[in-house]
């Protein structure tokens, strides 16, 4: 549903934003980058069903490369899945290491940020809820985060 407001998103603690992704550098080896990408949707489908494993809520883009952005309520949350042996990630990472390694066909690339509260802008206009607004309170964005004549936001 397309909100027809100017939107922002409050998050009122600390939360941890995680981008992971892979570049298709040898698109006719499909049988080396497939695998790693269908991984992506079956570890989103798991964290998804376990909330109480501290992921928020995620967002996947497919092209040449492929960006999974996360939003996970801790560093401690992300970094404890990621390690657990009992999940999806282990297997899936020791999958690419064995059938892809170091030949260059895919490369894979990640990023974590820690964000406090406060120390973060976001904006929607005529968007359903997305990003931040699907993991946050999505409130009206009114007063310093109303724009300006010219469509110029103050700060």
């Amino acid at each position: 549903m397309v909100v027809p407001k100017r939107m922002t998103a409050q998050m009122h603690q600390t939360f941890c934003v995680f981008l992971i992704g892979m570049r298709i550098n040898r698109p006719w080896k499909l049988h080396k980058w497939l695998p790693v990408f269908l991984a992506m949707p079956r570890l989103l489908d798991e964290l998804r069903a376990r909330p109480d494993l501290g992921f928020l809520d995620g967002h996947l883009w497919f092209g040449r490369t492929i960006l999974l952005l996360q939003y996970w309520r801790s560093f401690e949350a992300l970094s404890g899945y990621a390690k657990r042996s009992d999940l999806a990630h282990l297997p899936a990472w020791a999958h690419f290491r064995q059938n892809v390694g170091d030949c260059g066909d895919v490369g894979i690339w990640h990023e974590t940020y820690l964000i406090s509260e406060g120390e973060y802008e976001n904006i929607y206009h005529h968007m359903p809820p997305f990003g931040l607004g699907r993991v946050g309170q999505l409130v009206e964005a009114t007063g310093h985060r109303k724009p300006l004549p010219g469509g110029i936001q103050s700060r």
